[in-house]
């Protein structure tokens, strides 16, 4: 169900990151046409989430998303919802209303994704779930990574770090209406759970992602524990530059292995520092070429290539799935990111981060 790709084969899709991001969130946000030959009839609507979660969906999946459109030839058009629900709902019946004949959202929460989907269907409009699964949705497909083996990294990757010794540990997991937070959590705690030296000691999600609750919430966890905590399972870069910001106040900074996702320049530069022990890689040219590849596919009426299926609790349905795998990172290949293009050396080695690149071995 995996299909296993290393990082020299992320890098030959050759779906440029370097591109920069379209103007105004509230427009079409990136309408356009590629060339005449080859292109199709049809139309491709995206819908990502937010600007807050996450970094990644203006910096990295809406360039990618682009290149690879215009690479095609294809009409699209891509718009971010900004963390509003009733907003994704609004851009969606404007893009069917507007004759997209393929729409693929990254939900909000699985009850307005399905909404979104049952509206497009009865306009014959395909749907494509992108990173984020709509429980009790109708998607025609599912494009992501294989989100149980990020938590899985991330278990492991607090393990590495922590060694043999009992240790207390806390899960500040993602938020509670993003499916792929589950998954995470279920990953994690399926490597963590059998290791008798580990204590859990707090566990809690973040609302809406959101790294501000984040520290709020982190702090109570900390003072619950009476500062007995020696590892951190965060769900990614942004909740673990939060927990990091805590325990600098309390001066266990680099003390205290804290986990991550996305491969942010914070977590990078957090990984580089010390302060953060790992993240979790997934190239964001290599998920945004596979959803183009399905929605092209689906636009010229054909089926799309999938790796396998992806069960959805609530809909009692198997969903077609292309399942990505992802990588883990720490100090010894940050570089490996920097090199596949997932971010720049010129924004990662940085003013104080710069020495530190050169001796980790990072040119750029």
């Amino acid at each position: 169900m995996r299909r296993k790709t290393s990082l020299m084969v992320v890098g030959a899709l050759g779906v440029a990151l370097a591109l920069s991001a379209c103007g105004d969130d509230s427009s079409s946000g990136g309408s356009g046409s590629g060339s005449d030959e080859g292109s199709s009839s049809g139309k491709i609507g995206v819908i990502l989430p937010d600007t807050e979660s996450s970094v990644r969906w203006e910096s990295a999946d809406r360039p990618a998303l682009e290149a690879a459109f215009k690479e095609a030839g294809v009409e699209y058009s891509i718009q971010n919802a900004e963390g509003d629900a009733e907003k994704m709902t609004t851009i969606a019946d404007g893009m069917i209303a507007d004759g997209v004949t393929v729409l693929a959202i990254v939900n909000l929460d699985s009850e307005s994704g399905a909404a979104i989907q049952e509206k497009a269907a009865a306009q014959g409009v395909k749907t494509i779930d992108y990173d984020r699964l709509t429980l009790g949705g109708s998607a025609d497909y599912y494009v992501s990574f294989d989100n149980t083996k990020v938590g899985e990294l991330q278990g492991q990757g607090l393990a590495d770090c922590l060694g043999d010794k009992p240790a207390n540990i806390v899960f500040l997991n993602g938020s509670p209406t993003d499916n792929n937070a589950t998954l995470f959590a279920a990953g994690a705690h399926s490597v963590l759970d059998g290791m008798s030296n580990y204590t859990v000691v707090g566990e809690q999600a973040v609302p809406d992602w959101d790294n501000e609750q984040a520290v709020t919430i982190f702090e109570q966890l900390y003072t619950q524990a009476d500062g007995k905590v020696d590892g951190v399972l965060a769900a990614n870069d942004g909740l673990g530059g939060s927990v990091i910001s805590v325990l600098e106040k309390n001066g266990r900074a680099g003390q205290v292995p804290v986990t991550g996702q996305d491969a942010t320049v914070e977590g990078l530069q957090n990984i580089l520092a010390g302060t953060q022990c790992m993240t979790v890689y997934k190239s964001a040219k290599l998920e945004a070429g596979a959803l183009a590849d399905a929605a092209i596919a689906l636009v010229n009426g054909e089926e799309a290539e999938t790796t396998g299926t992806t069960p959805d609790s609530e809909g009692g349905r198997d969903v077609p799935s292309i399942l990505l795998d992802p990588v883990s990172i720490t100090k010894d290949n940050v570089g490996d990111v920097i090199s596949d293009g997932g971010q720049s050396f010129a924004d990662v080695c940085s003013g104080e981060y710069a020495q530190m690149c050169t001796d980790a071995g990072i040119t750029g």
